[in-house]
């Protein structure tokens, strides 16, 4: 048995990365173990035929704390940010209807009737207090708003970021923001417009939505080579347990195999930022409590297809005035794409120039309202991406390169009971002092609250240090 190290790290997605990088910078001894061969979790990326496709995650919202790492990291120079007046689309009756999230543009749109229109208008005017009861998405659309809004809107939105089902997820888990306005001003939209940061937005600023320049892989590459020996991959974890004696806080012990050989350690402190049935495997063991409630938080299917063109197979007006982020497509639609995203449209260097230019785009199918689709082969994920594609984009003939790729457990799904479910987690974390949780199901999805929760954990690990000190 090794001399203990102050802190393991299981898990090399972006969750686990930060954490690890975060206990680095506090001096802290610790080691960040991956099971697989690769790190970066559901991030990575796919070079063909000159065409860099990224796999996962399309692009992130710059928050502070994301932007403070790009800093440290030295990234800065490779940040690319996308056009802010670049349109997005919703795919209604067969065309691509351009969609603008202000009031006044949703009350012209095509999109929504007479009566939803009716009630955008009057809503800052209604007081409603949201209910007691854990409240769907849907339902609380339908209640505010209207089935307009909900189905060629809403339910395209929350499938592109959740690939959820608006009737199974939760609006104060999933979009907590939304519901503290109603509780706190009776009125969604009045409470956005009193809600309204009044400082100007800084110079160079106007678009959030960014990538790096060799694709959002670059990210957990750099924090790999930042902490060097101390994060390790293809290491296969036999057992966790607490360590034996009188003490309950003296830490962990762990066996595992790395290289065809066997090897133990022990740990003050453990963050556990796999996915949830790997961290249900794991701290089975330590509390048979654990397993039950991971047991309860699902996670939808989701399969990617990015596919490169010659621009000159893409009709116009796409390829002219039409470019924009992408398109979501309602369910009404009556296609199996979830969504595009218009890659090279974006960000430079997502396809080739030369010797003429190319295109790439990112289709997502699957989803909560789709699960067989991922049980597809890839040759036929790939014949209804490139179909339903060319249909919606009037596209003529084969790509030129194509790529699948799938999960079959993607994305958390911020379900009714969510935070109940998150709640029971943490107290059975705070009953068992130095054990922790990091990972995309706590508190949102996005690259940018999963930076947030890993520097939140690892400031409560770093505490957790200092007291036994």
């Amino acid at each position: 048995m090794s001399a203990p190290t102050n802190v393991l790290v299981v898990g090399g997605g972006i969750s686990g990365l930060v954490c690890a990088w975060r206990l680095r910078q506090q001096r802290l001894p610790v080691i960040l173990f991956e099971g697989s061969s690769r790190f970066g979790g559901v991030i990575g990326a796919v070079e063909k035929s000159g065409f860099l496709f990224d796999l996962g995650p399309q692009s992130f919202t710059a928050t502070a704390p994301l932007r403070a790492l790009i800093e440290e990291l030295d990234l800065a120079g490779e940040l690319l940010f996308a056009d802010p007046g670049a349109p997005r689309y919703i795919l209604f009756r067969g065309k691509l209807q351009p969609v603008r999230p202000s009031p006044p543009a949703l009350l012209r749109s095509p999109l929504l009737g007479w009566r939803t229109r009716l009630r955008l208008l009057t809503e800052p005017l209604r007081h409603a207090s949201p209910p007691q009861d854990d409240e769907s998405i849907a339902a609380f659309v339908r209640r505010k708003f209207g089935e307009d809004l909900l189905a060629n809107l809403v339910a395209p939105f929350v499938s592109g970021v959740f690939a959820g089902d608006p009737e199974k997820l939760s609006l104060r888990s999933a979009f907590p923001g939304v519901h503290a306005l109603e509780e706190q001003y009776g009125s969604v939209l009045r409470g956005a417009m009193k809600s309204r940061p009044r400082v100007p937005r800084e110079k160079g600023r106007e678009s959030s939505l960014g990538n790096f320049r060799r694709g959002m892989v670059t990210l957990p590459q750099a924090l790999v080579q930042k902490l060097g020996e101390a994060a390790q991959s293809g290491v296969e974890i036999l057992a966790l347990q607490r360590s034996a004696g009188e003490n309950p806080s003296e830490g962990f012990e762990l066996s595992y195999r790395q290289g065809g050989m066997l090897r133990q350690l022990r740990a003050s402190a453990v963050v556990v930022a796999t996915p949830t049935d790997q961290a249900s495997n794991l701290l089975q063991q330590i509390d048979p409590r654990f397993p039950e409630a991971f047991a309860q938080i699902e996670y939808a299917g989701v399969a990617q297809v990015s596919a490169g063109y010659r621009m000159a197979q893409i009709a116009e007006p796409l390829a002219s005035q039409e470019r924009g982020f992408g398109f979501l497509v309602p369910r009404a639609e009556g296609l199996r794409l979830l969504g595009t995203v218009f890659s090279s449209f974006l960000f430079p260097g997502r396809a080739p120039t030369q010797p003429e230019q190319m295109a790439s785009f990112t289709s997502f199918l699957g989803g909560a309202t789709d699960p067989q689709l991922c049980q597809q082969t890839e040759d036929r994920i790939a014949e209804i991406a490139r179909t339903e594609l060319a249909k919606v984009l009037r596209i003529g003939g084969p790509p030129v390169v194509e790529n699948v790729w799938r999960s079959q457990r993607a994305l958390p799904q911020y379900n009714l009971g969510h935070q109940r479910v998150v709640a029971a987690l943490r107290q059975l974390c705070a009953e068992i002092p130095g054990l922790f949780l990091a990972g995309n199901y706590l508190s949102g999805p996005s690259l940018g609250s999963c930076i947030e929760q890993s520097n939140q954990t690892a400031e409560a690990v770093a505490g957790r240090i200092a007291t036994r000190a």
